[in-house]
């Protein structure tokens, strides 16, 4: 039965990816190979790989430094520092690009674009890495410092690898997110296949062409995957108890500490200084600023309701997935696990194509409608909930299971009783993630949301896109508030998960 409902899960999330084929095929191996041949597709190219890798590198860089300065080392203040780097993911990428680019116009480049996506996305690792940190057993690195190693040893050696799902995992998303970001670069004017896939089908109606740019970048998501799979491992993680109780030990940072203290305030400005300095003035002294309560209050209600809906069915959609890949590992169940990413990498507006091609030769009725909607937050964010879920259930010891079983308990009842309390803490997370995402999706809603359903992140764009900065600055900052309880609690959990 379990099997039967991750295949179901497979088959949903594959259908965008039925739709590039079937789309892109109606394009002969001659037109497709000259379309991809041209000097400007080798340009969107070349732009979207170095983004990537950069973006990549730089987010787990700066996500992982983060968490080991808070966790290992005394730098004051740690708790607020930890409260920092979690709040970027409140700041919505494109907001942030609307932020610098309404400051100066020196950040629309490929430069900027890296700073902008590294500033919006590394807390997807920091995160993850906090809460592996606090699980791991202090005891680990005691033992490895007491044969002499040094901290920079001892941190290479010992604690990276054994957090090294968790950055992973962060990095996937980062990558993911990446690949599929449209807002913040359209913004920052840097080009890349996904903004090209958005421009061919506004401009030329080419819906053939887009798709088949699409599925380049779908085998990027394929090369992700694969590098993430090979460097993963198989090695299974869980264990039975916290290991010995106490505080680490922790890096005294001597004369580095001010230096340190000085990094973080950088990152803290830049990060959340500049985005929210830029709402509140053009909210004071824009020319354009003129708020609509009534919208705004619609806008900002229909945004929670949807966010809310959004991260409870990915979740639960996450669940089988998660359960078959960790507890019946095989070829079927990780081809499951892995079709789950594939729409992750294509831009909303191919998953919200293929969703509205399908309502309407399909299900009809459904057209239109909310239903199909929460389907596409579904599709689009199912990465999310299954990596905050996977990095939970891998720490659940199936002998606790199996235990529960030898003692009658049904299937069921092990799930409720046993295995449920133990990752209720990756299924919050999950839901708050995904949540976060949705609240400030873009380009699917614009095209799935009922006629009349405005999202803060909709009435946002179409005034940022109009460069009436002054009146987009009460949606985004709104945006921002909504998105602060979300944040706040996958900080919160990220610190308990190691208790």
């Amino acid at each position: 039965m379990l099997l039967l409902v991750g295949l179901a899960v497979a088959g949903l999330a594959l259908v965008p990816l039925g739709y590039v084929l079937a789309t892109t095929a109606e394009l002969g191996p001659k037109e497709a190979t000259d379309f991809l041949w041209r000097p400007r597709i080798g340009e969107l190219l070349w732009n979207t790989v170095r983004l990537l890798v950069a973006g990549v590198v730089a987010s787990t860089v700066l996500g992982v430094a983060g968490a080991w300065v808070v966790e290992r080392t005394d730098v004051p203040g740690r708790g607020w520092w930890h409260g920092v780097l979690c709040a970027p993911l409140a700041v919505p990428a494109f907001v942030n690009g609307y932020g610098w680019v309404s400051t100066t116009h020196a950040v629309q480049s490929y430069g900027g674009a890296v700073m902008v996506v590294t500033l919006s996305y590394f807390p997807l690792v920091y995160l993850p890495t906090v809460a592996a940190l606090r699980r791991l057993d202090p005891a680990v690195e005691e033992v490895a410092t007491s044969l002499g190693r040094s901290g920079w040893s001892v941190f290479l050696r010992v604690t990276l690898p054994a957090v090294s799902p968790a950055v992973l995992g962060g990095a996937l998303l980062v990558g993911l997110h990446l690949l599929a970001e449209y807002g913040a670069l359209a913004l920052l004017n840097y080009p890349t296949l996904t903004t090209a896939v958005l421009q061919q089908y506004a401009t030329v109606f080419n819906g053939p062409e887009a798709t088949l740019l699409a599925l380049v970048l779908v085998s990027f998501c394929l090369l992700l995957l694969g590098i993430e799979a090979v460097l993963r491992g198989h090695r299974r993680r869980a264990r039975v108890g916290s290991g010995t109780s106490g505080e680490p030990v922790r890096i005294p940072l001597g004369r580095y500490r001010w230096p340190v203290v000085a990094a973080l305030t950088g990152v803290a400005v830049w990060a959340l200084g500049v985005p929210l300095g830029a709402l509140v003035r053009w909210l004071l002294r824009g020319s354009t600023t003129g708020i609509e309560v009534g919208e705004l209050v619609q806008a900002s209600a229909t945004t929670l309701v949807l966010a809310f809906a959004g991260g409870v069915a990915a979740t639960l959609v996450a669940v089988p997935v998660v359960w078959l890949a960790v507890r019946h590992r095989g070829l079927i169940t990780t081809a499951i696990e892995r079709s789950v990413y594939t729409a992750s990498a294509m831009p909303g507006i191919v998953i919200a194509l293929a969703l509205v091609t399908v309502s309407i030769r399909v299900v009809q009725p459904l057209y239109q409608t909310v239903v199909v909607l929460l389907v596409g937050y579904t599709i689009l964010f199912l990465p999310r909930a299954v990596v905050s879920v996977r990095s939970t259930f891998e720490l659940v010891p199936p002998g606790l299971e199996d235990v529960a079983r030898n003692l009658g308990c049904t299937g069921p009842q092990v799930a409720r009783r046993v295995t449920l309390p133990l990752v209720l803490p990756g299924l919050t997370a999950a839901t708050a993630l995904v949540a976060l995402a949705v609240a400030t999706e873009l380009t699917a809603t614009l095209l799935l949301a009922p006629t009349g359903t405005d999202t803060l992140a909709t009435q946002f764009w179409s005034q940022a896109s109009s460069i009436a900065y002054g009146a987009a600055a009460p949606y985004a900052l709104a945006l921002v508030l909504l998105s602060v309880p979300s944040t706040w609690l996958l900080g919160s959990l990220s610190l308990r998960s190691g208790k």
